[in-house]
């Protein structure tokens, strides 16, 4: 296998998503644990929005005809406000004192707003004339009962979920949150806070990835950290798969030093290898199969590698679990190069760059002059990866070029 040609970054992107050809199944939650979720199933208004014809004001309920000539005197006969309408009508040479959101009277086709009155008593002077319909909400302006607002698939903010509850839901139908269980792996590896030996490193992978998989809708499962032995990881993985993940994350130990030895235990599990190495970089030792239902993605140890084939792989992937139909929609977008760049070799480039201003309404991008994959600090300075093909040539400032935001 390691001699195999190295897969490019799309079709490897292409075979992730594959192993996830429809969405998990569905359940219904209520409206304040739904931010975030993705609908699985198309939902209608169960009612008309307005119910009534609304005042958008506060003012009278008039007819336009009696206010057609200014000014007007009109006998106040009452007031609606809102949950607490008038129940008469208006007749000629008549007035509701009206408040915003208030049903609009039977008889009254128009609003005559506060400031363009006087009052004297039980008479309120129109100052100025208003056209018919005036400052009227009709019912059904927003929407109907029966209307399909919200469409399977849609993700779910806080916009939506009023509309959702405007629409009299008090839940609603999602899918199920995809389980992600992140594996960190090696002896040199220790949880921040705890005693490190002279040769260990704080893990932080675990943290980005999990961070990244929670914002993309999932539900992360952190099995801690596996040291370099098979009973160990054969211990963990079993874990993952008692635990429900759809998805099991290791991070670290599949490249091919002889301490790496994530890819065996994984076969030796009963993975089915979908491919291993990826002509991109960061993160060319990138893994992918299956273990029953259960999908592997092996991510490279250096932390910005874990951490962009994170962003790359498992944020889409997670998204097209949880029902997103833009699962596997390009994200890059145009921007400008604000610095020159050498000529690309074979694999695909992210080089870390942040954001220093526009230029023809595009973001203007400037590589970071280090890119080596364990520099953390560089990473978190970074606003974007500016993405390089294969074999692109030497590239000057003011050019045009592709980024994805962090």
């Amino acid at each position: 296998m390691s001699g195999a040609p190295l897969l490019p970054v799309a079709e490897a992107l292409a075979r992730v998503l594959a192993s996830a050809p429809t969405p998990l199944p569905s359940e219904t939650v209520s409206l304040h644990d739904a931010r975030g979720r993705t609908l699985a199933e198309d939902v209608a208004a169960l009612r008309t929005q307005p119910p009534f014809p609304a005042s958008a004001m506060d003012g009278y309920a008039v007819r336009a005809a009696d206010i057609a000539e200014v000014p007007a005197s009109l006998a106040v006969i009452g007031a609606s406000a809102a949950g607490h309408r008038f129940t008469g009508s208006v007749g000629a040479g008549q007035a509701v004192r009206i408040f915003t959101g208030a049903p609009v009277p039977d008889g009254a086709d128009t609003i005559l707003i506060q400031e363009n009155t006087r009052a004297v008593g039980d008479v309120v002077v129109a100052l100025e004339s208003e056209t018919l319909g005036r400052y009227v909400r009709r019912a059904g302006l927003d929407f109907s009962e029966g209307d399909v607002l919200l469409a399977k698939g849609r993700k779910l903010g806080p916009p939506e979920l009023a509309l959702a509850a405007a629409m009299n839901h008090p839940t609603l139908p999602v899918t199920r949150k995809p389980r992600v269980a992140l594996l960190a792996t090696g002896d040199e590896l220790v949880r921040p806070g705890e005693s490190l030996g002279p040769d260990q490193i704080v893990a932080s992978n675990t943290y980005a990835v999990a961070a990244y998989a929670e914002a993309a809708g999932a539900e992360v499962i952190d099995l801690g950290i596996a040291g370099d032995r098979f009973a160990d990881l054969e211990a963990s993985i079993r874990a993952a798969r008692d635990s429900g993940a759809d998805v099991l994350v290791t991070l670290g130990g599949a490249s091919v030093g002889d301490h790496d030895l994530v890819q065996t235990a994984l076969a030796r599990e009963g993975m089915e290898l979908g491919f291993w190495r990826i002509a991109m970089r960061p993160g060319k030792p990138l893994m992918h199969g299956r273990i029953g239902d259960m999908r592997i993605l092996g991510l490279p140890g250096n932390p910005v590698s874990a951490i962009v084939c994170g962003v790359l792989f498992l944020v889409p992937l997670v998204r097209a679990l949880s029902g997103d139909p833009s699962a596997a929609a390009d994200r890059s977008e145009i921007a400008v190069l604000g610095g020159d760049l050498p000529a690309n070799d074979s694999r695909q480039d992210y080089l870390r760059a942040h954001i220093t201003g526009t230029r023809d309404g595009h973001p203007l991008v400037e590589a970071f002059s280090r890119q080596d994959s364990s520099m953390l600090r560089v990473l978190a300075e970074a606003e974007c990866l500016i993405v390089r093909d294969p074999y692109a040539p030497a590239a000057g400032a003011g050019e045009a070029c592709r980024m994805v935001r962090l």
